[in-house]
């Protein structure tokens, strides 16, 4: 496997492992979505989940994504 696509597959990984812990919390509070929580805007799950999904687009680079 080329660097590139170990690269991406960490970015991946981490896409996956915050999406769980994301679907946990909302499962422990009987929710199936943020918007309903009363701590989304301070939030530190659901902002390891935003930055895992940026992360997994941008593959660590700023600017675009790649789609």
């Amino acid at each position: 496997m080329s660097e590139v696509k170990k690269d991406d597959a960490i970015f991946v990984q981490k896409f996956h492992e915050a999406t769980k812990e994301l679907k946990d919390c909302q499962e422990d509070k009987n929710t199936n979505s943020c918007l309903k929580c009363e701590k989304l805007l301070g939030c530190d799950t659901r902002k390891a989940y935003v930055d895992a999904v940026y992360g997994s687009m941008s593959k660590g680079q700023a600017g675009g994504f790649e789609f």
